[in-house]
């Protein structure tokens, strides 16, 4: 027997005990242990509902399971002025009731019917997803078409939800990792909707009123600006009529405000947070390429060999295996809709902080000056093309993988011609482009702890959270 076979037999006796009680924790185990095919071989279908909306589908059946991915335009870019929080405060609210179907026995329905369904913010997407199995399929597209049509919105659930907003809040702005993040986001692009706290402050969230969460919705859940993938037991025609049940009934055109293309601010700026803790966290970027920028897959490979392939990688090297000085440091290439970052970050203790930035910025240099060797390309543009398939080894990541596809802008064929374009990167377009990107003049540095020998443009003083 071939090991698909043993993972797809072992799925379908799991299924078998899902009326004995281990409804959710046994779809999340099948879910993520479908195996499908390579790739380049699935057969992405591009279809359309007979109420005109568009949809990605990749038919899996040999288990009862489907994943649905699907996004809205908007993102927390989208919160109201003086509003901070209001697009993650409506991730939270979107199972706590719908329709007629109060909290409590919206969820309880949910668990019956071994049905997942979240949500979750980014600075320009507000993302959903729903994973069921084939036999409660309607039901679950029942809850799925009021939760996203027909939100409650109840006072006692917003009241409830603050509550643990407001907690995140505070326990953020005691994690140096989340508060170097924040900050550094703040200074890059001050005066811009993505330097403002994703998470919303005590202040904004205790403004943030039912009104709000609706008006948000109603902007945002509409038919112009979704995107929708399925993938696993379901066939065109089913999908078809689930979007037109789910989706059909929302207004037909967002409201978006206006978001200003931008570029992190290219000024060398050094700050450090004072926070009482024993080991410093940085946190340092520069801006990058535009997703459709002809050199962005030339940047990402630089990245690869720069901070981002782990123990391979230049800082790993450099800063941990040779000197000690951090467990880890990396370095990852982040498009937004409105601007790309090349980021990373490294903690260290108080006393190793200065000379790790001063490793970061000279191992930024080098590569910006000489480039990498050969052998460093070589093996980047090994491991990124042969890692790829493993984005797609289950239902859910072909989903997550094929949605994020939608939202920048490519077409199905863009899995099979990916990796052609990884293996068309040359050391001539590796220099040129390391060149104009690594410019560690203008790294802009957020540290936060009490770093000995560093000096800050701006040292910021995190006053602890209060709750409202």
């Amino acid at each position: 027997m071939t090991l698909v076979s043993r993972v797809l037999n072992a799925g379908r006796e799991t299924i078998a005990h899902l009326e004995n009680g281990f409804r959710l924790t046994v779809l999340a185990t099948v879910l993520g242990f479908t195996l499908t095919a390579p790739a380049a071989a699935m057969n992405i279908q591009t279809i359309k509902s007979p109420g005109g909306i568009e949809a990605w589908l990749v038919e899996e059946h040999g288990v009862p399971l489907m994943a649905l991915r699907f996004a809205f335009d908007g993102g927390n870019s989208q919160d109201p002025v003086g509003k901070d929080g209001v697009a993650n405060f409506i991730t939270a609210m979107m199972d706590e009731g719908a329709g007629d179907i109060k909290a409590e026995e919206f969820q309880e329905r949910m668990e019956d019917i071994a049905m997942r369904m979240s949500y979750e913010d980014s600075k320009d997407t507000l993302y959903g997803t729903m994973e069921t199995l084939t036999a409660n399929r309607d039901k679950a597209v029942d809850l799925l078409k009021l939760a996203i049509q027909k939100p409650r919105f109840d006072k006692d659930a917003v009241d409830r939800i603050r509550q643990q907003l407001l907690a995140n809040v505070s326990y953020e702005e005691k994690d140096p990792d989340k508060v170097a993040m924040k900050q550094w986001l703040a200074t890059a692009f001050e005066g811009h909707p993505y330097g403002r706290p994703a998470l919303g402050t005590v202040e904004t969230l205790s403004k943030v009123t039912r009104d709000d969460l609706a008006a948000y919705h109603k902007r945002i859940f509409t038919r112009s600006n979704l995107k929708v993938v399925a993938v696993g037991d379901i066939t065109a025609a089913e999908l078809g009529k689930l979007l037109d049940e789910v989706f059909g009934g929302l207004p037909e055109t967002a409201d978006l405000l206006p978001v200003a293309k931008t570029e992190p601010v290219n000024s060398g700026k050094q700050q450090i947070v004072d926070m009482n803790v024993p080991q410093s966290v940085a946190v340092f970027g520069l801006g990058a390429m535009a997703r459709k920028h002809p050199d962005f897959m030339t940047a990402f490979v630089i990245n690869h060999i720069l901070g981002g392939g782990g123990f391979s990688a230049k800082l790993m090297e450099e800063v941990r295996e040779k000197r000690g000085l951090a467990y880890s440091v990396y370095t990852y290439i982040q498009p937004f809709q409105h601007t790309s970052i090349l980021a990373g970050s490294v903690a260290t203790k108080n006393e190793s902080m200065a000379e790790s930035l001063d490793i970061i910025r000279a191992e930024l240099k080098k590569m910006a000056d000489a480039g990498p060797t050969q052998e460093d390309l070589d093996s980047a543009k090994s491991y990124l093309t042969g890692s790829y398939a493993l984005r797609f080894d289950t239902n859910s990541k072909i989903a997550s993988q094929l949605l994020g596809l939608m939202q920048e802008g490519f077409g199905p064929d863009y899995v099979e011609n990916r990796n052609k374009l990884i293996e068309a990167v040359t050391m001539d377009d590796i220099k040129r482009v390391a060149k104009t990107l690594l410019d560690s003049d203008a790294l802009i540095v957020t540290v936060v702890g009490k770093p000995v020998g560093l000096k800050s443009a701006a040292p910021v003083a995190v006053k602890p959270a209060t709750r409202g």
